[in-house]
């Protein structure tokens, strides 16, 4: 890393501790309450490229024991100095390897069964995916979407995300049907998050009905 490299970065949170704090528990209302559009509220001065929630949810999850696979849009921008300068991640370039993904608006999203899984005994193990959306909308009122389900959710949750792979539905059926092993997905417009634990179940839904 060169010195004018680091110059140029931008800061992290102002106050490390509540800065971190605070996304954190975005992230777990997020988590939490799947299908429920969560602010990501922070002060860091984060990369030109991806989503400013995405790279204030890495920022406060990631430390220097984690890994890191970012997309290309990303890998070749300022958001892979900026994480690995503030966390001291590292940065992988083998799926196979990565604790955490982060995938550009744009870019071509890896498929969820080729990151790690976890295993019945770990299922802690597995990846956290983060994927840069184009718009996330909860609460529909008679428009195509996601009828999502599960721990967390009073009877169902309707979502209506653009900018997710044509065949993102079909995947995510059968990492939920892998649980207790599985991927976690945060899906992340600019400055909000929706969490996607793997106990959730998806389906897709009509423009003229709400999910029953």
């Amino acid at each position: 890393m060169k010195a004018h490299d680091l110059s140029a970065l931008g800061a992290g949170f102002s106050s490390e501790a509540h800065g971190s704090q605070s996304v954190f528990r975005a992230a777990l209302q997020a988590l939490s309450h799947p299908g429920r559009c969560v602010d990501a509220l922070h002060d860091a001065q984060v990369p030109s490229a991806g989503h400013p929630a995405s790279a204030a949810l890495l920022l406060a999850m990631l430390d220097a024991d984690c890994t890191l696979w970012l997309s290309p849009m990303l890998a070749r921008s300022d958001a892979a100095l900026w994480l690995h300068f503030h966390t001291g991640c590292q940065l992988v370039d083998d799926l196979a390897q990565a604790q955490f993904v982060w995938v550009a608006a744009g870019d071509a999203m890896p498929e969820l069964k080729v990151l790690p899984q976890g295993t019945e005994a770990y299922p802690d193990q597995s990846a956290t995916c983060v994927v840069d959306v184009l718009t996330l909308q909860a609460h529909l009122q008679g428009q195509a979407g996601w009828c999502l389900r599960g721990p967390g959710i009073q009877g169902q949750a309707q979502l209506r995300v653009e900018g997710v792979p044509a065949d993102f539905l079909a995947q995510w059926s059968a990492n939920h049907a892998r649980f207790p092993r599985g991927v976690d997905v945060f899906l992340a417009a600019q400055q909000q998050l929706v969490g996607l634990p793997r106990t959730t179940a998806i389906e897709p839904t009509g423009g003229q009905s709400a999910c029953m």
